[in-house]
């Protein structure tokens, strides 16, 4: 089914956006090299700068604590507005205190915060996904940001999941609670831990939320690979913007063809390898300018499969490229590639993680009192980044 482009813009309290879309926090992969590459993108080829694009999750209490690993993940471009940045907490304290250093400190004009993240080391502690479940503790850290933040323009966020499992869905009460305490907008990834990656999201629960909470923006998210997925999203679910996580690795780009979507212009031609090549080479660029050259080449190899998912590259470059050590290492392998090759079809649909389905680990006693309000034992004490 073909759904047609259609003008669509999205206000998060004070922030106006020209295009409906954020960039979902990913942990290792939405730092400021790979957010700058995908602004620049959409300057080359839908000519501006018009959704939301999200900064890594840290964690509260690494922030307030001023961790060096933290403090650098916070590096936004200069020339990057809205500066948005994704918080995790399990504790009202520390979410009030990294809340007002943020807005003290003039670091970010937005605050997502995160409670989707269905990683065992994260839910294990009564984070992430699992904290939806404890009502009352969810709505005292939402609270205690929008207080942090309440004489300034920084609108606070909310992402989070269907639930733990489905015998445990908390998405409708999370929304609610989440629009009462003060948040400007509310983003559900249409998962529920337990489904961790794999399988298909379920829109209906984004329809649903949008029924449920009518006064704050509803985001949804899960299995938006191309311009056309964002649309469909829309229109089926009535919701008020679209969050891109997987479908935009490898594919920097999305964020034009989807800017052009919603404005009701044509997409972009897709790039052919050569072009797939020279954006690749300027990711490797600025990895190396923001961690250095070492572990920029580091980090650039595992965004090595997603860029030639599809593509006919051959084991040996591939191999060789997963390998690469400097810039100049990577832009003569990078040389080495089929200029011509046109955009596949075998290039598009699913990257990144999918795995399956597995119990959610949670602290012991998790679900027995949803309306317990004791902060978890040790999450704060997480690095950022998940």
């Amino acid at each position: 089914m073909t759904v047609a482009a259609e003008t669509r813009s999205l206000s998060i309290g004070d922030i106006r956006l020209a295009s409906p879309v954020v960039l979902a926090p990913m942990a290792g992969v939405t730092n400021v090299a790979f957010r700058t590459l995908c602004r620049e993108l959409e300057i080359a080829r839908a000519g501006t700068v018009s959704g939301l694009y999200v900064c890594e999750m840290v964690t509260a209490r690494a922030l307030v604590e001023r961790h060096p690993a933290t403090m650098h993940m916070v590096t936004f471009g200069p020339d990057e507005s809205p500066r948005s940045l994704q918080l995790y907490s399990v504790d009202p304290k520390y979410t009030y205190d990294a809340a007002k250093m943020i807005a003290d400190e003039g670091l970010a004009d937005h605050i997502d915060m995160n409670f989707g993240c269905p990683v065992p080391k994260v839910t294990r502690r009564g984070g992430g996904a699992a904290l939806p479940f404890k009502r009352k503790l969810f709505g005292q850290i939402i609270k205690a940001a929008v207080a942090a933040t309440n004489n300034t323009d920084i609108p606070v966020t909310v992402k989070f999941r269907v639930g733990i499992d489905d015998e445990h869905h908390t998405f409708l009460d999370a929304g609610r609670i989440a629009a009462e305490e003060g948040a400007a907008a509310v983003a559900l990834h249409a998962r529920t831990a337990a489904q961790r990656y794999s399988g298909k999201a379920d829109w209906q629960h984004i329809t649903a939320l949008k029924e449920h909470v009518t006064d704050v923006p509803v985001l949804g998210n899960g299995d938006i690979f191309e311009a056309e997925d964002a649309l469909a999203m829309m229109a089926s679910t009535g919701c008020d913007g679209v969050v891109i996580g997987r479908g935009c690795l490898g594919r920097p780009w999305l964020f034009a063809e989807l800017s052009a979507a919603f404005s009701g212009k044509p997409l972009p031609t897709p790039p052919n390898l050569g072009e797939v090549a020279e954006i690749l080479l300027r990711h490797g660029d600025l990895l190396a300018a923001h961690f250095g050259e070492d572990k920029g080449m580091r980090d650039i190899r595992k965004h090595v499969a997603w860029y030639l998912h599809g593509f006919p590259a051959g084991a040996e470059l591939r191999r060789a490229l997963a390998l690469v050590k400097t810039v100049a290492e990577l832009e003569d392998l990078l040389g080495q590639l089929d200029a011509d090759v046109p955009f596949p079809a075998a290039a598009q649909g699913p990257r990144g993680r999918q795995g399956s389905s597995a119990s959610v680990a949670l602290p012991e006693g998790w679900l027995a009192d949803p309306d317990d309000c004791t902060v978890p034992a040790g999450a704060e004490v997480m690095h950022s980044g998940g």
